[in-house]
């Protein structure tokens, strides 16, 4: 009971705002769960939404775990006694993170689609969905902080639980969208999550937390996206220090700087250091720790600003910042 009461003073002590209409993206698991909980006992008009990115009926594919979660979601809801709302953004999704994650990949690039579907589907379209629906703020499950000021802006802060900060894959969110939005977990820890779940006899207490890339689920990724790429083409696996041929590989796309692949007859750890997209080869080096996984330089392009512009360069002089590298 102290347990309880110490982790609700604390969130009530952040609920300083007057009450509004909140819109949480529920998906079924604990965190976006306990998000709602929150919300609603701080006396918000709270509406769950949930939202569908996928297309596994289009794709041939077992849809059984798509409907688990929307099912959890909505006995979430019911057992909190809010509203529960379906939409679906499957062709958003489609077009605005699967195509630029696919011709990444041919491309030799390394993308991370999260880091896409927040700013696109979660603190885009989801956020336009909830206020067309009435709600003053959107809500999700992330452990993340935001600092909403007087003047209008607001700042994305990490969280308290260092373990759990997602706020590299919120570093995309537009200002416009954060400042509609709400975090509630942002000062709690996992466990107290968990165990503010359970106090509340919700069924998603103990759930397992998902992981990896939402829409290939079980399966291999290797196996996934080859069905989306081109064509692709054996190639040689040469080391990176002698220049000698390890084995072969069947696809420069199916493979990512710095990932382990085995090399078949060879012991030890082999890692990708590099990758040339016009031999079709993989360079390969022995070891976490070589040398040829480092790099002193870093390139970066489409920089997203959270305050909605790019800051003053070293000094404060005023002027544009040199370039990121």
């Amino acid at each position: 009971q102290m347990f309880r009461s110490r982790v609700l003073r604390r969130v009530g002590r952040r609920g300083g705002r007057r009450l509004a209409t909140v819109a949480v993206g529920v998906s079924g698991g604990v965190d976006s769960s306990v998000a709602a909980l929150l919300l609603k006992r701080q006396g918000h008009d709270v509406v769950g939404v949930h939202m569908s990115n996928w297309d596994h009926a289009e794709e041939g594919t077992d849809g059984e775990c798509a409907e688990r979660e929307r099912e959890d979601a909505r006995r979430v809801c019911e057992r909190l006694g809010i509203g529960f709302h379906a939409v679906s953004f499957v062709r958003e999704y489609w077009s605005d993170v699967f195509e630029p994650f696919v011709a990444g990949i041919a491309r030799g690039a390394t993308l991370n689609p999260d880091v896409a579907c927040n700013r696109h589907i979660k603190f885009d379209r989801f956020t336009a969905h909830a206020l067309a629906l009435g709600a003053d703020w959107a809500a999700t499950g992330h452990y993340a902080r935001v600092a909403h000021s007087e003047a209008g802006g607001s700042a994305l802060l990490t969280a308290v639980d260092a373990d759990k900060d997602q706020t590299y894959f919120l570093a995309a969110v537009p200002q416009a969208s954060l400042r509609r939005s709400l975090f509630p977990l942002g000062e709690l820890r996992k466990r107290e999550v968990r165990a503010l779940a359970a106090a509340a006899e919700l069924h998603t207490a103990g759930k397992r937390e998902s992981m990896g890339i939402c829409f290939v689920g079980k399966r291999r990724f290797r196996d996934f996206i080859r069905s989306y790429l081109p064509p692709q083409r054996p190639g040689p696996l040469v080391c990176v220090e002698s220049g000698r041929v390890l084995g072969t590989h069947q696809g420069v796309s199916l493979y990512t700087h710095g990932q382990r692949a085995r090399v078949g007859g060879l012991g030890g750890r082999w890692y990708v250091a590099e990758k040339c997209l016009e031999t079709d080869t993989l360079f390969m080096c022995e070891g976490a720790a070589h040398p040829a996984l480092l790099t002193h330089t870093l390139e970066v392009g489409e920089a997203a600003w959270i305050s909605g512009s790019p800051p003053r360069p070293p000094g404060g002089r005023g002027g544009r910042p040199p370039p990121a590298r």
